[in-house]
């Protein structure tokens, strides 16, 4: 494969992904220093570790999950940033909410900031979803695991947050079936209890 070759190979791996790694490189028989010539040439950008995108190109507001995702791929994202994704919430977390199994170490990563909860068993393999962006999986928690999750986590987030998610998901047509049958799995059945009354 001509030098030319590689450079397009390179550049339209980078426009399908979103997100280029070195082991898309590898994969293909290039060798890694096209990365750093490509970006000498301003044709890619580096944006985090190991995690480049086609130079000049506007990330989008779920770049920094799909930097998360393809870096920590066992990572579920919980808490402010599920609401943030699934559009329950006004705030805007200054970090990247995920859940690892139990006896996980926090990933070291340069870009985002993350925050861990750990869980095992169906408290962190339930109500799991899986959303493509631009060919990443990002694992988000469905909308009532994690209002579960945040009525759990409450001291951590704050129980406004919480409130204002459960008020918007009734409005969205989430039953109290699946928020209870979530509150059992997170153990808050009797935190929930007044707030999903209060709302029939």
């Amino acid at each position: 494969m001509t030098v030319s070759r590689r450079i397009t190979h390179i550049l339209r791996l980078a426009h399908d992904k979103g997100l280029l790694r070195p082991v898309d490189l590898e994969a293909a028989g290039i060798p890694r220093v096209y990365l750093t010539r490509l970006i000498a040439r301003g044709l890619l950008e580096k944006v985090g570790r190991g995690v480049y995108r086609l130079g000049g190109s506007e990330g989008s507001e779920l770049e920094g999950l799909q930097l998360v995702a393809s870096k920590v791929p066992q990572a579920v994202f919980c808490l402010l940033t599920a609401l943030q994704f699934h559009e329950l919430t006004t705030q805007l977390p200054r970090r990247v909410w995920i859940t690892l199994p139990r006896g996980s170490h926090l990933p070291k990563l340069d870009h985002p900031p993350l925050k861990m909860i750990q869980a095992s068993g169906d408290a962190y393999a339930s109500g799991v979803e899986i959303h493509t962006v631009n060919n990443v999986e990002l694992r988000v928690f469905c909308i009532a695991k994690t209002i579960a999750d945040c009525f759990k986590h409450r001291s951590k987030i704050g129980i406004d947050a919480a409130i204002e998610a459960l008020k918007e998901a009734k409005t969205r047509g989430v039953t109290n079936d699946s928020l209870w049958h979530f509150a059992k799995i997170c153990r808050v059945t009797h935190v929930m209890r007044p707030y999903l009354q209060a709302l029939e």
